[in-house]
């Protein structure tokens, strides 16, 4: 552990030595315009340059720094407007995490990251790679012996990768030794993904559970864990509602959970106080015939318009819920689409919210309630953590 030197920074950024950073954990006060950003070095007309890609909750923003540019917005942002940095170098990881006064420590690791080819149109680096061989990805029909990716299965390959591509923004959040819950895990491709990624590539300590009420996909998907010799990764049947596990549980994903059954897995992870909660919602038809709203009634005068409407309202009631009851959350695009209608990502990160925060977003989260006078599941699965005495009818 050691204090935060700008100057530090600026010698791996001038000396060539910055792989990808990431900047996350906007500081409390500050107007908010980026929720997060990114950054990695591209080569353009033959000189060095870094892309910065910043995020707001819906859209990315890119901008081409040259080096100096890139060390000038590094002193404008770090601990002014971002509390935390992970820069992956050639040399080493450094974590800075920034406190109220804007000083920073430093916790250094050794390299996880490998320098690529910098072109900017080179071909797309994976966390899992196309043309090495991946033992899971050969037996659930992904890729061959070789690694070369079945044409129809081109899109899961994709998918698989840009899911890991978000868990790895929460891995300074996640100790050595993890426990996961996959609410309706299905055929668990990404279950799969997940303990190949962490145990294999990461060297963490993982226990992951695949949850689903189909016996013979977790007959299956149990064979197959046992086939690849994964020994923290095990499935069983059954429902969200009634799944009771009494151990500690740092992350909790629900991928595609039909309708109230996400609002259920949220429900699981606030109570086991997850660390990390990824929830890729379905079927949002709960709110469809609760929705009223006069000044806003021509969005509910065509079916079609108030389907999707109700899909907005819902999703964005959860992610407002977790936020009063102690989360950092982030609305994501999951995947283009182009390749799935059910592309919206809620990641959600337990904070040290103060009770006063934690208010003001109930607050507002009872407005938008009252706002379209609905009373959603959320509601009733979070009620006894929100912030104030609330008791839903």
């Amino acid at each position: 552990m050691g204090s935060y030197n700008h100057q530090d920074i600026e010698a791996l950024v001038l000396g060539d030595d910055l792989i990808f950073c990431v900047l996350s954990n906007v500081k409390k006060g500050a107007e908010k315009t980026f929720i997060k950003a990114d950054v990695k070095p591209v080569v353009l007309k033959g000189e060095l340059h870094y892309q910065v890609s910043k995020y707001d909750t819906q859209k990315v923003f890119h901008e081409n720094l040259s080096p100096q540019g890139l060390v000038s917005y590094f002193e404008e942002v770090l601990g002014h407007y971002f509390k935390q940095a992970q820069f992956y170098t050639k040399k080493s990881d450094l974590q800075v995490l920034f406190n109220k006064r804007g000083e920073g420590t430093v916790l250094k690791k050794p390299p996880t990251r490998f320098a690529v080819d910098l072109s900017h149109n080179r071909k797309k680096q994976y966390l899992i790679p196309e043309g090495e061989a991946c033992d899971f990805m050969q037996a659930l029909g992904v890729m061959d012996s070789e690694g070369k990716v079945y044409k129809k299965m081109y899109d899961k390959f994709r998918q698989l990768n840009k899911y890991l591509e978000f868990v790895e923004d929460v891995l300074p959040y996640l100790g050595d030794e993890i426990t996961i819950v996959d609410f309706g895990c299905g055929k668990a491709y990404l279950t799969f993904a997940l303990y190949y990624y962490l145990v294999k590539l990461k060297n963490r300590a993982v226990k992951i559970i695949g949850l689903d009420l189909k016996q013979d996909v977790i007959q299956f998907c149990n064979q197959i864990a046992v086939q690849l010799g994964y020994d923290g990764l095990s499935f069983r049947i059954g429902d969200i509602g009634a799944f009771d596990y009494e151990e500690r549980v740092d992350m909790v994903v629900s991928l595609h959970a039909c309708d109230t059954a996400t609002d259920e897995a949220i429900g699981k992870a606030v109570a086991w106080k997850a660390k990390v909660v990824y929830a890729v919602p379905c079927c949002q038809h709960e709110l469809f015939n609760q929705l009223e709203n006069n000044e806003m009634s021509l969005l509910l005068k065509h079916g079609v318009v108030k389907d999707k409407l109700a899909t907005i309202v819902t999703d964005t009631l959860r992610a407002q819920a977790l936020e009063a009851v102690g989360y950092q959350v982030q609305v994501l695009e999951f995947i283009d689409m182009t390749h799935t209608p059910k592309n919206i990502l809620i990641r959600a990160v337990l904070s040290d919210k103060s009770e006063e925060q934690k208010k003001l977003d109930y607050e507002k989260y009872q407005a938008f309630i009252n706002a379209w006078n609905v009373r959603p599941r959320i509601d009733k699965t979070l009620a006894v953590f929100f912030p104030a005495s609330h008791k839903p009818e």
